[in-house]
């Protein structure tokens, strides 16, 4: 979910393609942007959990905040957010807006409205959607509680006050990213790569302090920073609307992940990174890197890519040299120009034992232009 810049460079074999065309067909995505001040306090409950992937940028904001909430609540927002992640729950932010993204998000008001009855306002929408965890379900709603209090005493701090403050710009950035947007057609690509129908509307929500993530919640929409420039907006949007790119439960992926488990690095790979860039399960990897493969070929067809060597080798330490290998993979099968379905190449690569350890290795290295004894940890 981190979002970083890249200069482009040479790519050898697998320089990124310039793509023309003689006539566009007709637009197929339809884009809504939009803000909210309720996704931007659930956001901004990784700064005040003092969360090391979120002071680098909001450190100013939890410093002139945070002496506004009383010292009880202060200490409890962080014991929140390691309880959250010990239990499994994952990072509090980003999974607390999976759970609230039913349509009532749009001030610290309508969030505690539905933690008054979250049974009745939220699990309906959560347990139809593919993030349903009923684990979960229960450390949230042990939870309710203590997090109603933060909520109750972000609103009683003037939390929509201090949020307008910071975040001036934003209704300046949604007339932009409504006009600049206009001019790509990301769901075409995303229905030729993975051979399914999307709904052609996807709605970006932007927030002040939802940095370094870009999240994908129910349906079409995802939630990015307001000062993320178009390209940024639309590599998101290519990746966010992706997940789940095949189902997990499904048997190509099933088989997928059979051969993974046996492979000496990418186990080893979710073993030991850092759990802070999440990916803490091979399954949750296989659907990361399979997505950002795609996004990859997404973001080349139309022109706002960055390269793909200095992308995996970058970001996240380095763990997703198998989003490189798939890659590599479809590069080599031109899907960007056949498409098709991606659960079906998915269960062909299996068979045809493109995704054993020898194989898989050998392309991740072209593209990652690292050897293949030095994919992961980086030097």
């Amino acid at each position: 979910m981190d979002r970083r810049f890249f200069l482009a460079a040479s790519l050898g074999s697998f320089a990124i393609p310039s793509l023309a065309y003689a006539q566009r067909p007709p637009m197929r995505t339809r884009w809504k942007v939009r803000a909210s001040e309720g996704f931007d306090a659930l956001a901004f409950l990784g700064p005040l959990a003092g969360g090391e992937l979120y002071l680098p940028y909001y450190q100013a904001d939890v410093d002139a905040f945070a002496p506004r909430l009383a010292a009880a609540v202060r200490a409890d927002v962080p014991a929140l957010a390691q309880e959250a992640e010990r239990s499994g729950f994952g990072l509090l932010g980003p999974n607390l807006s999976v759970l609230f993204s039913n349509g009532a998000d749009g001030d610290l008001g309508s969030l505690i409205a539905n933690m008054s009855a979250p049974e009745a306002r939220l699990l309906p929408a959560y347990r139809a959607s593919p993030y349903w965890n009923e684990k979960d379900w229960r450390w949230f709603m042990a939870a309710v509680p203590r997090l109603r209090t933060v909520f109750e005493a972000m609103q009683a701090a003037d939390f929509a006050a201090f949020r307008d403050e910071r975040a001036g710009g934003i209704a300046r950035r949604i007339a932009e990213l409504d006009r600049d947007l206009a001019d790509y057609d990301v769901i075409r690509w995303h229905e030729k790569l993975t051979g399914r129908v999307f709904d052609p509307l996807i709605e970006v929500v932007l927030l002040q302090f939802c940095k370094p993530h870009g999240i994908k919640v129910h349906g079409q929409t995802f939630l990015q920073a307001a000062d993320w420039n178009t390209p940024t907006t639309v590599r998101n949007a290519a990746h966010e609307m992706l997940h789940p790119p095949v189902p997990m439960d499904g048997a190509a992926a099933q088989a997928a992940l059979a051969v993974l488990a046996r492979d000496p690095l990418i186990p080893r790979i979710v073993a030991d990174h850092d759990p802070k860039w999440g990916y803490t399960t091979l399954e949750g990897l296989l659907n990361e890197d399979i997505a950002q493969a795609l996004d990859q070929l997404i973001a080349e067809a139309l022109g706002v890519a960055r390269n793909p060597a200095d992308r995996w080798r970058k970001a996240d330490d380095g763990i997703h040299v198998l989003a490189g290998a798939i890659y590599g993979m479809l590069r080599r099968d031109r899907w960007i120009d056949t498409g098709g379905s991606i659960e079906d190449w998915l269960a062909d690569a299996v068979r045809g034992g493109r995704f054993a350890p020898g194989q898989l290795h050998a392309v991740a290295a072209q593209v990652l232009e690292r050897p293949v004894t030095g994919l992961w940890p980086l030097a």
